[in-house]
């Protein structure tokens, strides 16, 4: 037995540290990941005691950094992108902008070179797609049209780092860096155009190739019955494929592994092998954030307070305010404004990506390494708070109906019917808030019954798309009166809230039994809790979805074996 464990005492203090201190901060209702980065803090260089191994904790971090990236191409939706990109692509694009000149302004003012200042501006750019995901998913947004817009927020967000992750390198020398493979005096055009080459041959063989041939791969590995060889194959061409693009093609691991994702998701058996790739990719993911809390160094925070003041204000107030107003300029409501900046109001994994890289290149000091670790650390942190402030902050906005007046917009043509809608569908009709993969087919039902009914959407896309249908739809949150006022709630027969976002239901309930106290009402609810509790406060007919696919399925089988024992009672 070699006497040499290193790597086994890494992975068990890392993660037993880890383990301890995210228990904590769960408790504490902070987010776990700020534990897991305080524990690397504890076994890291910087701090007296135990000193766990950094080079190998580094290629630990390369591992969680192509599983995390897995992850993300396993849940990278086209679709889901498409529905939103009028909003997310411009939005991410400006947002991106801002936040790097911001970032590079003061970097500047602090003496650094221009490389330095742009790896470090970029940092401060891009949210974290764990903390994000995490925080919409508690507060049950993810699937509610404020989640989906955060969700291609940081699609475009991610996609626009790998990008940079792909360009960084060969565009170093210019900026003041050194990488190998690349000369200060070399032709800058000839490089980029090998890079973008060498990637464009990696994209189309993984689009052209890959996605008939892993899904197929994958399907062959599952018909064994296997679950350890399935899932050894999904965790093989997640590593494999990142290592081999790096290999082969230049490629950052990080893109590889993405692309790696992004093919497995064409299988139908996309969602099993998330599912079984997932607790390895949460403890790579654990030890990824541990090795990069190694590399902080506290003492920036005592050392620099003003420039760390001045990151964390970049992060949460300056990103927040950017993608607050872009929001509301696209003539969304004030809660997807609000929700949406409060999402993309900290730094994570991409960041110590870049940071990394930033220090390779040798563009970054090391001292920006240390501040954008520490502004990750408060921002992360801090998250909990500003999704809280979200409520207060609507209700101030509100108490004050010129300034709400003001950033509502109600001029916006998609938040008043149109004038040649047809008077006859405007009573007794149903209200439907929601158009989503549910409200669509009650929709479909109710147009083929003849039933009239009016659409309240928050999604412009889908109200715009209606119209040119001719179906009666309008823009806006339907927790505000003035949204289902427009819908001629008065005058309706029926109140259909088709939305999964249950947080507003009785607001929106209670507005429409305010203006019509006769009115019906039906709500669907993901919780049992939470229909349980819907249900107690009367707030009308509640269906849930595991209840209704259970009687669904229960019907089908009662008439499936009742038709059998008639059969065979018949045949006797």
């Amino acid at each position: 037995m070699p006497h040499d464990i290193s790597l086994i005492t890494t992975i068990s203090a890392g993660l037993g540290l880890a383990l301890i201190l995210g228990f904590l901060c769960a408790r504490l209702k902070i987010p776990a990941l700020v534990g897991y980065l305080v524990a690397g803090m504890l076994i890291g260089p910087a701090t007296p005691g135990f000193v766990a191994d950094v080079h190998l904790a580094g290629q630990l971090a390369e591992i969680g950094v192509m599983l995390l990236m897995f992850g993300v191409g396993l849940h990278f939706s086209l679709e889901d992108l498409l529905a939103v990109r009028k909003i997310a692509l411009p939005g991410a694009v400006v947002q991106i902008a801002v936040a790097t000149l911001l970032g590079m302004g003061v970097a500047m003012w602090w003496g650094w070179s221009i490389g330095g200042a742009l790896v470090f501006g970029l940092s401060l750019s891009c949210a974290s797609t764990v903390v994000l995901l995490r925080a919409l998913e508690t507060r049950g947004v993810l699937e509610s049209v404020n989640g989906r817009i955060a969700v291609g927020w940081l699609i475009v967000e991610d996609l626009a780092m790998v990008l940079v992750l792909v360009l960084l390198p060969a565009v170093a020398p210019m900026l003041g860096g050194s990488v190998a493979g690349h000369e200060a005096g070399g032709n800058l055009w000839w490089t980029l155009l090998r890079t973008l080459g060498q990637v464009a041959v990696f994209v189309a063989l993984m689009l052209v190739v890959g996605r008939r041939l892993f899904p197929w791969l994958l399907w062959q590995v599952a018909r064994t019955g296997s679950r350890e060889l399935f899932t050894l194959c999904v965790i093989a061409a997640a590593l494999g494929i990142a290592y081999g693009s790096a290999k082969l093609f230049g490629v950052s691991f990080a893109l590889g592994a993405f692309f790696a994702g992004m093919v497995m998701r064409e299988s139908d058996l996309s969602h099993r092998a998330a599912e079984e790739s997932l607790p390895l990719r949460d403890a790579f993911s654990v030890l990824f954030f541990v090795s990069v809390g190694m590399l902080f160094d506290p003492r920036v925070i005592m050392d620099q307070p003003l420039q760390v003041v001045a990151v964390v204000l970049i992060i949460i107030v300056g990103k927040t305010l950017a993608a607050f107003g872009l929001v509301l300029l696209f003539r969304y409501p004030l809660n997807t404004a609000l929700t949406v900046s409060a999402s993309l109001a900290q730094i994570g994994e991409f960041s110590f990506i870049l940071a990394g890289m930033g220090l390779a290149l040798d563009l970054l000091p090391r001292e920006g390494q240390s501040l954008i670790l520490a502004g990750a650390l408060i921002s992360i942190a801090f998250n909990s708070a500003v999704f809280a402030a979200i409520e207060p902050a609507q209700r101030w906005i509100r108490a004050r109906s010129n300034l709400a007046r003001m950033l509502e917009r109600r001029d916006d043509p998609l938040a008043e019917l149109p004038m040649e809608v047809d008077q006859a569908k405007l009573t007794g009709q149903v209200v439907l808030v929601g158009y989503g993969r549910v409200g669509r087919r009650i929709g479909d039902a109710l147009t083929e019954q003849g039933i009239p009914f009016v659409v309240a959407e928050q999604n412009r896309e889908i109200v715009e798309a209606l119209r040119v249908q001719g179906i009666p739809a309008v823009s806006g949150d339907a927790a505000e009166p003035a949204v289902l006022i427009q819908a001629h709630i008065a005058n309706a027969g029926m109140l259909v809230i088709a939305t999964p976002d249950s947080f507003h239901v009785r607001q929106m309930v209670e507005i429409a039994r305010t203006l019509n106290p006769g009115i019906e009402t039906v709500v669907r609810t993901h919780s049992e809790d939470e229909a349980v509790l819907l249900a107690q406060e009367q707030v009308g007919q509640v269906f849930m979805g595991e209840h209704e696919l259970a009687k669904g399925m229960t019907r089908h089988v009662l008439e499936r074996m009742g038709k059998r024992t008639t059969g065979a009672a018949d045949h006797h």
